[in-house]
Protein backbone atom coordinates (compact mmCIF):
# COMPACT_ATOMS: atom_id res chain seq x y z
CA UNK A 1 0.00 0.00 0.00
CA UNK A 2 1.00 3.61 -0.52
CA UNK A 3 1.13 4.22 3.25
CA UNK A 4 4.06 1.83 3.50
CA UNK A 5 6.07 3.84 0.95
CA UNK A 6 5.06 7.16 2.52
CA UNK A 7 6.43 5.96 5.86
CA UNK A 8 9.88 5.50 4.28
CA UNK A 9 10.06 9.24 3.50
CA UNK A 10 8.68 10.88 6.68
CA UNK A 11 8.33 14.63 7.04
CA UNK A 12 11.09 14.85 9.72
CA UNK A 13 13.63 13.49 7.20
CA UNK A 14 12.80 16.27 4.75
CA UNK A 15 12.78 18.78 7.60
CA UNK A 16 16.26 17.73 8.75
CA UNK A 17 17.66 18.00 5.23
CA UNK A 18 16.24 21.50 4.77
CA UNK A 19 17.43 22.66 8.18
CA UNK A 20 20.92 21.41 7.28
CA UNK A 21 20.84 23.51 4.10
CA UNK A 22 19.69 26.54 6.08
CA UNK A 23 22.62 26.12 8.50
CA UNK A 24 25.08 25.79 5.62
CA UNK A 25 23.57 28.83 3.94
CA UNK A 26 23.96 30.82 7.14
CA UNK A 27 27.54 29.66 7.66
CA UNK A 28 28.83 30.14 4.12
CA UNK A 29 26.40 32.80 2.86
CA UNK A 30 26.01 30.87 -0.35
CA UNK A 31 22.87 30.78 -2.44
CA UNK A 32 20.64 27.77 -1.70
CA UNK A 33 17.63 26.53 -3.66
CA UNK A 34 15.23 23.94 -2.21
CA UNK A 35 13.78 21.82 -5.01
CA UNK A 36 10.38 20.05 -5.06
CA UNK A 37 9.33 20.90 -1.51
CA UNK A 38 6.72 18.38 -0.36
CA UNK A 39 6.59 18.80 3.44
CA UNK A 40 4.79 21.88 4.70
CA UNK A 41 6.42 21.32 8.10
CA UNK A 42 9.53 23.01 6.69
CA UNK A 43 7.71 26.27 5.89
CA UNK A 44 8.24 27.96 9.29
CA UNK A 45 12.01 27.35 9.19
CA UNK A 46 12.17 28.59 5.60
CA UNK A 47 10.07 31.65 6.47
CA UNK A 48 12.43 32.50 9.35
CA UNK A 49 15.50 31.98 7.17
CA UNK A 50 14.13 34.35 4.55
CA UNK A 51 13.27 36.92 7.22
CA UNK A 52 16.87 36.62 8.40
CA UNK A 53 17.97 37.66 4.93
CA UNK A 54 19.50 34.34 3.92
CA UNK A 55 19.69 33.81 0.11
CA UNK A 56 17.29 30.85 0.02
CA UNK A 57 14.70 30.15 -2.67
CA UNK A 58 12.09 27.39 -2.75
CA UNK A 59 10.03 25.58 -5.36
CA UNK A 60 7.28 22.99 -5.24
CA UNK A 61 5.55 20.94 -7.95
CA UNK A 62 2.04 20.59 -9.35
CA UNK A 63 1.61 17.03 -8.04
CA UNK A 64 2.19 18.15 -4.45
CA UNK A 65 -0.46 20.84 -4.94
CA UNK A 66 -2.93 18.55 -6.71
CA UNK A 67 -2.96 15.10 -5.13
CA UNK A 68 -3.05 13.85 -1.54
CA UNK A 69 -2.00 10.61 0.12
CA UNK A 70 -5.52 9.75 1.24
CA UNK A 71 -6.66 9.44 -2.39
CA UNK A 72 -3.79 7.31 -3.72
CA UNK A 73 -5.03 3.74 -4.26
CA UNK A 74 -3.15 0.61 -3.28
CA UNK A 75 -1.02 -0.37 -6.26
CA UNK A 76 -1.24 3.11 -7.78
CA UNK A 77 2.49 3.27 -8.42
CA UNK A 78 2.13 6.01 -11.06
CA UNK A 79 1.71 8.37 -8.07
CA UNK A 80 5.12 7.47 -6.64
CA UNK A 81 7.67 10.27 -6.48
CA UNK A 82 10.39 11.36 -4.09
CA UNK A 83 9.77 13.18 -1.88
CA UNK A 84 6.31 11.63 -1.75
CA UNK A 85 2.87 13.13 -2.13
CA UNK A 86 1.71 13.78 1.42
CA UNK A 87 -1.56 14.23 3.28
CA UNK A 88 -4.42 16.58 2.36
CA UNK A 89 -3.77 19.01 5.22
CA UNK A 90 -0.12 19.19 4.14
CA UNK A 91 -1.21 20.05 0.59
CA UNK A 92 -3.36 22.93 1.81
CA UNK A 93 -0.47 24.29 3.88
CA UNK A 94 1.74 24.22 0.78
CA UNK A 95 -0.86 26.37 -0.97
CA UNK A 96 -0.69 28.84 1.92
CA UNK A 97 3.11 28.86 1.67
CA UNK A 98 2.78 29.69 -2.02
CA UNK A 99 0.28 32.48 -1.31
CA UNK A 100 2.60 33.91 1.36
CA UNK A 101 5.57 33.71 -1.08
CA UNK A 102 7.59 31.45 1.20
CA UNK A 103 7.52 29.17 -1.86
CA UNK A 104 8.84 31.17 -4.80
CA UNK A 105 7.49 29.31 -7.82
CA UNK A 106 6.26 26.01 -9.26
CA UNK A 107 8.38 23.62 -11.37
CA UNK A 108 7.41 20.45 -13.21
CA UNK A 109 10.07 18.01 -11.91
CA UNK A 110 9.30 15.92 -15.02
CA UNK A 111 10.56 12.38 -14.41
CA UNK A 112 9.10 9.79 -16.83
CA UNK A 113 9.84 6.09 -17.18
CA UNK A 114 8.58 3.01 -19.05
CA UNK A 115 5.56 1.23 -17.55
CA UNK A 116 7.63 -1.75 -16.44
CA UNK A 117 9.78 0.49 -14.24
CA UNK A 118 6.64 1.69 -12.47
CA UNK A 119 5.84 -1.91 -11.41
CA UNK A 120 2.30 -1.54 -12.70
CA UNK A 121 1.61 -5.27 -12.63
CA UNK A 122 2.92 -5.89 -9.12
CA UNK A 123 1.86 -2.56 -7.62
CA UNK A 124 5.04 -2.63 -5.55
CA UNK A 125 5.69 0.94 -4.39
CA UNK A 126 9.09 0.09 -2.91
CA UNK A 127 10.45 -1.26 -6.22
CA UNK A 128 8.71 1.20 -8.55
CA UNK A 129 10.50 4.14 -10.18
CA UNK A 130 9.91 7.32 -8.18
CA UNK A 131 8.96 10.12 -10.55
CA UNK A 132 5.96 11.88 -12.06
CA UNK A 133 5.68 12.47 -15.81
CA UNK A 134 4.40 16.03 -16.15
CA UNK A 135 5.89 17.50 -19.33
CA UNK A 136 3.08 19.26 -21.14
CA UNK A 137 0.94 19.02 -18.01
CA UNK A 138 2.33 21.67 -15.70
CA UNK A 139 0.16 24.52 -16.96
CA UNK A 140 -3.21 22.69 -17.05
CA UNK A 141 -2.50 20.72 -13.87
CA UNK A 142 -1.50 23.77 -11.87
CA UNK A 143 -4.23 25.94 -13.37
CA UNK A 144 -6.92 23.36 -12.58
CA UNK A 145 -5.99 23.45 -8.90
CA UNK A 146 -5.22 27.18 -8.81
CA UNK A 147 -8.45 28.38 -10.43
CA UNK A 148 -10.42 26.64 -7.66
CA UNK A 149 -8.47 28.83 -5.22
CA UNK A 150 -9.26 32.02 -7.16
CA UNK A 151 -5.84 32.46 -8.76
CA UNK A 152 -5.82 34.56 -11.92
CA UNK A 153 -4.05 33.65 -15.19
CA UNK A 154 -1.68 36.58 -14.52
CA UNK A 155 -0.71 35.08 -11.16
CA UNK A 156 -0.21 31.66 -12.74
CA UNK A 157 2.02 33.16 -15.45
CA UNK A 158 4.12 34.75 -12.74
CA UNK A 159 4.60 31.48 -10.84
CA UNK A 160 5.26 29.33 -13.92
CA UNK A 161 7.14 31.79 -16.14
CA UNK A 162 8.30 35.18 -14.85
CA UNK A 163 9.68 34.05 -11.49
CA UNK A 164 11.43 30.91 -12.82
CA UNK A 165 13.04 33.06 -15.54
CA UNK A 166 14.22 35.50 -12.90
CA UNK A 167 15.61 32.66 -10.79
CA UNK A 168 17.60 31.37 -13.78
CA UNK A 169 18.96 34.82 -14.58
CA UNK A 170 17.01 34.99 -17.84
CA UNK A 171 14.60 37.76 -16.90
CA UNK A 172 16.16 40.08 -19.49
CA UNK A 173 14.88 37.86 -22.35
CA UNK A 174 12.39 35.40 -20.87
CA UNK A 175 9.32 35.35 -18.69
CA UNK A 176 7.22 38.16 -20.11
CA UNK A 177 5.65 39.45 -23.30
CA UNK A 178 7.58 42.61 -24.14
CA UNK A 179 9.72 44.15 -26.85
CA UNK A 180 13.16 42.57 -26.99
CA UNK A 181 12.04 39.37 -25.26
CA UNK A 182 12.06 35.90 -26.80
CA UNK A 183 8.66 35.16 -28.34
CA UNK A 184 8.23 31.87 -26.46
CA UNK A 185 4.45 31.81 -26.14
CA UNK A 186 1.47 29.57 -25.52
CA UNK A 187 -2.04 30.24 -26.75
CA UNK A 188 -4.44 28.57 -24.33
CA UNK A 189 -8.06 28.56 -23.27
CA UNK A 190 -8.30 28.77 -19.46
CA UNK A 191 -11.99 27.84 -19.43
CA UNK A 192 -11.80 24.82 -21.72
CA UNK A 193 -11.40 21.47 -20.02
CA UNK A 194 -10.57 18.12 -21.55
CA UNK A 195 -9.63 14.64 -20.49
CA UNK A 196 -5.85 14.27 -20.64
CA UNK A 197 -4.75 11.82 -23.32
CA UNK A 198 -1.11 12.79 -23.68
CA UNK A 199 1.86 11.04 -25.15
CA UNK A 200 2.95 9.56 -21.83
CA UNK A 201 0.18 7.63 -20.08
CA UNK A 202 2.24 6.49 -17.09
CA UNK A 203 1.35 9.55 -15.02
CA UNK A 204 -1.09 10.23 -12.19
CA UNK A 205 -2.74 12.75 -14.49
CA UNK A 206 -3.68 10.00 -16.98
CA UNK A 207 -7.26 10.56 -18.15
CA UNK A 208 -7.77 13.39 -15.67
CA UNK A 209 -10.06 16.21 -16.72
CA UNK A 210 -7.94 19.36 -16.67
CA UNK A 211 -8.75 23.00 -17.32
CA UNK A 212 -6.57 25.20 -19.51
CA UNK A 213 -6.17 23.60 -22.92
CA UNK A 214 -3.03 24.67 -24.79
CA UNK A 215 -3.95 25.29 -28.42
CA UNK A 216 -0.67 26.61 -29.85
CA UNK A 217 2.96 26.95 -28.78
CA UNK A 218 5.55 29.29 -30.28
CA UNK A 219 9.31 29.00 -29.81
CA UNK A 220 11.18 32.15 -30.71
CA UNK A 221 8.14 33.28 -32.66
CA UNK A 222 7.90 30.05 -34.67
CA UNK A 223 4.79 27.88 -34.39
CA UNK A 224 5.85 24.43 -33.13
CA UNK A 225 2.55 23.06 -31.77
CA UNK A 226 -0.83 23.66 -33.34
CA UNK A 227 -4.00 22.03 -31.97
CA UNK A 228 -2.37 18.66 -31.33
CA UNK A 229 0.08 18.73 -34.22
CA UNK A 230 3.78 18.99 -33.32
CA UNK A 231 6.57 20.23 -35.62
CA UNK A 232 8.08 17.40 -37.63
CA UNK A 233 11.63 18.50 -36.82
CA UNK A 234 13.13 19.60 -33.49
CA UNK A 235 13.18 23.38 -33.27
CA UNK A 236 15.08 23.94 -30.02
CA UNK A 237 18.71 24.97 -29.69
CA UNK A 238 21.48 23.90 -27.37
CA UNK A 239 22.08 26.56 -24.78
CA UNK A 240 19.86 29.56 -24.23
CA UNK A 241 17.81 30.91 -27.11
CA UNK A 242 17.94 34.68 -27.26
CA UNK A 243 16.21 36.92 -29.79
Amino acid sequence: PYARYLATRPRPAEQEAIELMIRLCREYRTRVHIVHLSSADALPALRDARAEGLPITVETCPHYLTFCAEEIPDGGTHFKCAPPIRERENRERLWRGLAERVIDFVASDHSPCPAEMKQVESGDFLRAWGGVASLGLTLPAFWTAARARRYSPVHVAELLSRLPAKFCGLDDTKGRIAEGYAADLVVWNPDDRRRWRGYHRMTPYAFAILYGVVEQTYLGGKLIFDHGEVSAEPEGQCGIHRP
